[in-house]
């Protein structure tokens, strides 16, 4: 029997391990995911690499979300307070006033004082219950001021607000070949010294068979503002020194290519560095196409943006 569930056990394992295949499987959406994730299913899944939760543990929770963050400090709270609670009830008699055995007291109690809160009927009665109220008083100390520490680190985080249009474009620019990208900026402030950098990445083989992915800055038209408060149209010229040249969508497609768009710059406001980015499959790129033109006036003469029509595109001619 034990030798049955050892075999069981390494084909499980060896099914867990399984060598990962080159090349996506015959209709498979894999070449559809992005290196820069825009969402859940974006994630590329790591395999045979540990994460384990206290290794890194203040990075995750600056990382997680915001529902997640509170469910886990609500359950950090309330898994110490149960603790507190089944201690104080290991000796009989422990807290005065409290009806005896019964736990929700012993839990109210333990909150009491993990939150300074101060005692109304209820108080430590024993040595025993004295010494474990200063042990919790003080790991509340250290829980409040680590929590806060948490909270203010998230909130004071700087980040960029910046408006990606969805889809890049390949058209025209001055009579010559040239890939776009329009970039908003989605606060009332500027970012200062702003920068932009779109690089080209997709699966090359060696000699030897070798897979490897491969990056290519693109040379832009312009790739830095002193402002940037309002649009940002970043243009790469597709000439013969250009990656691109001669591209079509389903060559991009067969190398499983992406475009990846950086920018960054100083906030204003909060005088600190900011970043975003995002990225451009090859379903996502139009070709013969160009963007609107979304910059005009109002009718006092005041410059605006319509940002209903960021994302339009026509096609060319």
């Amino acid at each position: 029997m034990q030798t049955h569930a050892r075999s069981r056990a390494a084909a499980a394992r060896r099914r867990k391990l399984a060598p990962l295949q080159s090349a996506p499987p015959d209709g498979s959406d894999a070449h559809l995911v992005h290196l820069v994730a825009r969402d859940t299913a974006d994630e590329v899944i790591s395999v045979g690499l540990r994460r384990p939760w206290f290794g890194d543990l203040y990075h995750r929770t600056l990382t997680i979300g915001w529902p997640n963050f509170l469910a886990l400090g609500l359950a950090v709270y309330l898994l110490i307070n149960l603790a507190f609670a089944a201690l104080y009830l290991l000796q009989p008699g422990s807290i005065s006033h409290a009806r005896p055995g019964t736990f929700s007291d012993a839990f109210f109690f333990s909150v009491e004082t993990i939150a300074t809160i101060g005692y109304g009927v209820m108080s430590p009665a024993t040595t025993y219950a004295n010494l474990l109220m200063t042990v919790e008083s003080a790991l509340g100390l250290l829980l409040v001021a680590l929590t806060t520490g948490l909270v203010f680190a998230r909130f004071s985080r700087p980040t960029a607000r910046v408006l990606f249009s969805r889809v890049a474009v390949i058209g025209r620019y001055n009579g010559k070949p040239a890939l776009t990208v329009r970039l908003a900026n989605q606060r009332q402030n500027q970012l200062l010294a702003a920068q932009v950098a779109i690089t080209l990445v997709r699966d090359e083989r060696t000699e030897e068979g070798s897979l490897l992915r491969r990056f290519y800055d693109l040379k832009l038209v312009r790739d830095r503002s002193p402002v940037f408060a309002l649009t940002f149209t970043v243009i790469h010229e597709i000439d013969q020194s250009s990656p691109l040249f001669g591209a079509t969508r389903e060559r991009l497609a067969a190398h499983n290519a992406e475009l990846v768009v950086t920018t960054s710059g100083i906030d204003e406001t909060l005088v600190q560095p900011v970043h975003a980015r995002t990225s451009y499959l090859p379903h996502e790129i139009l070709w013969n196409s160009r963007f609107v033109d979304i910059i005009g006036w109002t009718e006092d003469g005041r410059r605006a943006i319509d940002y209903h029509r960021f994302h339009d595109t026509v096609q060319l001619d």
